[in-house]
Parts: C-alpha cells; sequence; structure tokens
C-alpha cells in the first residue's frame, strides 16, 4: 500500500510538472508580445487587412498589423498570412539565408533575452509548427501544408 501511495504521488508531481511547462497564449505569449512588440502592433495599429492593402504607408509609419488578440496573432501564423509570425521573428536558423528575421532583434534586450524568447514562442507554436512558409508557393518557397498546419498548438 505504502508502495502504491508512493507512485501516485510520483505521478501527481510529474504531471503538475509536464503542466507548469504547458506554454499558453493568456499565461505566456500575450504578457511577452505586450512587453515587446505593442509598441508597433498594439491596440492602435491597423488590422492586418488594412495593413496588407498600405502596407508602404505603415511601414513609413513603422506601424505593423495588430495582434493584440489571440485571433489577431493567428492571422499570422496560420491564415491567411501563413508564416508572417515566424519569418519576422526567426533568429536565422530556420531560413535559407541563415538571416534572422527584421524583428527578432525586438524580441529582447540580449542576446541570452532574445534566444529565451523564441524559444518560448516556439514551444507555444508546436514542434514541428515553426516553418517559414507562406499560404501559397512564393520561389522556392512551397506553400504551408496541411501537415504543417496540423503540428501547430497554439493553445490558447
Amino acid at each position: 500500500m505504502k508502495q502504491q501511495v508512493l507512485m501516485a504521488l510520483a505521478c501527481c508531481a510529474l504531471a503538475g510538472t509536464a503542466l507548469a511547462q504547458d506554454v499558453s497564449y493568456r499565461t505566456n505569449i500575450r504578457p511577452l508580445i505586450k512587453a515587446q512588440c505593442s509598441e508597433c502592433h498594439g491596440d492602435e495599429s491597423p488590422a492586418l487587412a488594412d495593413f496588407l492593402q498600405e502596407q508602404e504607408k505603415f511601414k513609413k509609419e513603422k506601424t505593423g498589423p495588430r495582434f493584440g488578440t489571440y485571433g489577431e496573432l493567428i492571422q499570422l501564423i496560420g491564415w491567411p498570412d501563413a508564416g508572417a509570425f515566424m519569418r519576422r521573428l526567426d533568429d536565422g536558423t530556420s531560413s535559407a539565408n541563415k538571416k534572422p528575421g527584421n524583428m527578432y532583434r525586438y524580441l529582447g534586450e540580449t542576446d541570452a533575452a532574445r534566444a529565451a524568447n523564441l524559444k518560448l514562442i516556439k514551444e507555444w507554436v508546436g514542434e514541428g509548427g515553426w516553418n517559414l512558409n507562406r499560404w501559397a508557393k512564393e520561389g522556392d518557397t512551397p506553400a504551408i501544408s496541411k501537415e504543417q498546419l496540423e503540428k501547430l498548438k497554439l493553445k490558447y
């Protein structure tokens, strides 16, 4: 009986550790986005559709598409602008030219902070879900596949 109780306690401890490491939008990603991205992608920024219609104007103003909510952020990950979030934040390890995305530098003040924040975002996206593919094929890069989309975790 004592062994069974100890085994049950060990299982509960392991389950608690697994749950504590589960990355979610509400707990981990939203605070990170608010701290690192809201200056240019906050509530006053244009919706994605508006941004796409007038990209040059907004780029001159140093304003990106709004992604202050879960739904707005998902548009830049899955559809309609698949992979945009990943292309901008990638550290260069996933790109053919090995250059970091243009927003990678804003993930933190130091290399260590940027690496830690990118790791957290990648955990949230899900193993195998981090890809730079667009919705439609562009150049040598194929369109995002159903299999790639199915790997997106994106826990709310």
